[in-house]
C-alpha cells in the first residue's frame, strides 16, 4: 500500500504538470477520498460562443478524479477511462472541480466529479459531472 500524500506534497505534484501550471490549477482541498482543483476562467480558456471550453472541463475533471484516487490509494496511479456530461454551459469567474472516491479496489479506483462555475457574485453553478476509472499502475497487467 502506498502512503497517502498530503495536501502540501499532492500540490508540488501538481506544480510539476506543465499543462495544469499553464492552466493555473490550484490544488483546494485534498484528504480522506477526496480533492477540489479551482481554476480562474479567463478569456483564453473559452470557445467561440463565450462560454469555457469543454475541454478545459475535461481536464477539471480527469485531473480532480486522479488527485481523489491518490488522496484514497496513495501515488502510482494514472486514469484509464472517464466520461462526463456537460449539464450547462460553463460561464462565470472560477471553476471548482470536486471529486471524490466511490470505490477503492485492488486495481482500480472508481470515483466521480462535480465540476462547477462560480460567478462574481459566489453563486455556486453545476456544469458538468464526471466518473472515472483510475488504474493502480503497480497492480496493473
Amino acid at each position: 500500500m502506498h502512503d497517502i500524500p498530503d495536501l502540501e506534497t499532492a500540490r508540488r505534484v501538481l506544480a510539476a504538470q506543465p499543462f495544469s501550471a499553464l492552466l493555473g490549477t490550484r490544488l483546494a482541498a485534498f484528504g480522506d477520498g477526496a480533492a477540489t482543483l479551482e481554476l480562474d476562467i479567463r478569456d483564453e480558456l473559452r470557445q467561440q460562443n463565450g462560454v469555457l471550453h469543454g475541454g478545459v472541463l475535461g481536464y477539471a475533471a480527469d485531473n480532480a478524479l486522479t488527485f481523489a484516487a491518490g488522496a484514497a490509494a496513495g501515488a502510482g496511479l494514472m486514469t484509464s477511462g472517464f466520461t462526463i456530461d456537460y449539464l450547462r454551459p460553463a460561464d462565470g469567474v472560477l471553476l471548482r472541480a470536486h471529486a471524490q472516491v466511490v470505490r477503492a479496489g485492488r486495481t482500480r479506483v472508481v470515483c466521480r466529479c462535480d465540476l462547477s462555475t462560480v460567478d462574481a457574485d459566489g453563486i455556486e453553478r453545476l456544469c458538468a459531472i464526471a466518473q472515472g476509472t483510475i488504474a493502480r499502475l503497480d497492480n496493473a497487467a
